[in-house]
């Protein structure tokens, strides 16, 4: 097999971040020995995560086993994922912005037709529905678990009680047509086809400000594992707050 160098496009910041956590856990765990050092364990997690590079590419770049590259990757996002802010967590931060910005979508997944709770009949594929919070400038702020695909936005909201959570204190969340119901903060565009004049004036400003969300969703694609994932369904959620913490780390 051929191996050529190659970059990511990730800051030095984030390299050492997720070094210096996985170097306090094998400290904690009491780790004598590991084949990589924890700053070329974050190297090869981050591949992972930002680039797609599967488990065999990986093992013959840092030459290692194609076992140990899994278990080391595997490790490594388990450790990220324990970091990720809990909803709760994430109301501290949100309570201090103007409005938030509700929005979901699909991670696509490799499953077969016969997988239907997994099919989103919207999206017309497989895949795993994730709810995403975002500040009035389209930054992501919070990350919801996964869901099957076939789940509506607004169950998934109301199953992550984003919905209760908004409401208490009261703040303002502007979303699609999908959250059509939720009632409380969450604001929506009026539906249907002959609306009038005020109504179609109201719809294009809603959706001036709810565009800003979909920055959320282009950070979360910009890494690329989660263009197609091809993983336990059980182990996606822990793959997306993988994400999310180091996207914190460097902004």
């Amino acid at each position: 097999m051929l191996v050529y160098p190659s970059s990511i496009d990730l800051s030095s910041r984030t390299l050492r971040y997720l070094a210096g956590h996985l170097l306090s856990w094998r400290r904690e765990i009491g780790t004598r020995w590991r084949r990589l050092a924890p700053g070329r364990h974050a190297l090869l997690t981050l591949a992972h995560l930002r680039c797609g590079d599967t488990y065999a590419q990986l093992a013959a770049g840092f030459g290692i086993g194609i076992a140990t590259a899994y278990r080391y990757i595997r490790e490594a996002i388990d450790v990220l994922a324990a970091l990720a802010p809990s909803l709760a967590e994430a109301m501290k931060t949100i309570r201090t912005k103007a409005f938030v910005i509700l929005d979901g979508t699909l991670l696509p997944i490799d499953r077969i037709a016969a997988d239907t709770p997994y099919f989103s009949g919207k999206h017309k594929r497989h895949g795993m529905n994730v709810q995403v919070l975002t500040d009035p400038f389209g930054r992501l702020l919070w990350a919801s678990s996964a869901l099957p695909g076939s789940t509506h936005d607004l169950t998934a909201a109301r199953q992550h009680g984003i919905t209760e959570a908004l409401a208490e204190p009261e703040l303002k969340c502007w979303a699609d047509k999908a959250y059509q119901g939720a009632g409380g903060p969450v604001r929506v565009p009026f539906r249907g086809r002959h609306l009038k004049r005020w109504k179609r004036r109201h719809n294009t400003t809603h959706a001036r400000i709810r565009c800003l969300g979909e920055r959320a969703m282009a950070t979360l694609k910009g890494w690329r594992l989660l263009r197609k994932l091809r993983c336990s369904t059980n182990r996606i959620t822990d793959v997306v707050k993988a994400v999310v913490v180091p996207h914190h780390a460097s902004t």
